[in-house]
């Protein structure tokens, strides 16, 4: 897809994509805008007061890959602080996870820490109906009694919510119908870093 291409003799930046289409999706999140998300939201955490007691928490699968970046990003903007990251599976916490027609394949725990008096950040890709952060929450008492608990996410689909769930750091805030579905490109699993709005579900 051409980034540089003319409309009504001005240019379209690079930077802001949503209305370059295919035949079937938006990009919403290009290469460029991913890295600067990742270090606005990675600024935004290094501003609270008692960030010596913050720990990142991703939602497993996608949510522990953002942590990751979130961390790395810290790390390097206050190396004497180092943030405690984890990853966290929400399988067998979830309201549906009986009802799914299909094996149940649970991801990995990591957390190499407790949360006992910490502030900690749940962080997840995609915040759609909420259930999902639901079950983190209740698996996340399984390492100890946070002091707080905040909700990090990269993309807010905000007008799809079941449960009073909302996020205090977003990166991006889509209002989209409830067939279309977000996905997330991530470079470790050998694509770009991008984010794209399809007009269906992928099978």
């Amino acid at each position: 897809m051409a980034l540089q291409k003319m409309k009504k003799g001005r240019r379209v930046s690079p930077f802001f994509v949503p209305y370059l289409r295919t035949m079937d999706r938006h990009v919403l999140i290009a290469p460029p805008l991913f890295v600067r998300i990742i270090d606005r939201l990675a600024h935004q955490l290094l501003e609270d007061p008692d960030f010596d007691r913050l720990a990142l928490v991703g939602i497993q699968p996608r949510g522990g890959l953002l942590a990751q970046r979130i961390a790395a990003r810290l790390n390097r903007l206050h190396p004497d602080y180092p943030v405690p990251c984890g990853a966290l599976d929400v399988t067998f916490h979830r309201d549906d996870f009986r009802r799914k027609d299909h094996p149940l394949a649970p991801s990995e725990n990591d957390m190499p820490f407790l949360v006992e008096d910490r502030r900690v950040i749940l962080v997840d890709d995609v915040l759609y109906t909420g259930r999902t952060v639901r079950a983190a929450m209740e698996a996340l008492l399984s390492f100890g009694r946070p002091a707080s608990v905040q909700l990090l996410v990269l993309i807010d689909r905000r007008f799809h919510r079941e449960l009073p769930i909302e996020p205090q750091f977003v990166g991006l805030t889509v209002d989209s119908i409830d067939a279309q579905f977000v996905r997330v490109h991530w470079s470790e699993d050998g694509s770009a870093d991008e984010v794209e709005l399809l007009h269906a579900k992928p099978l």
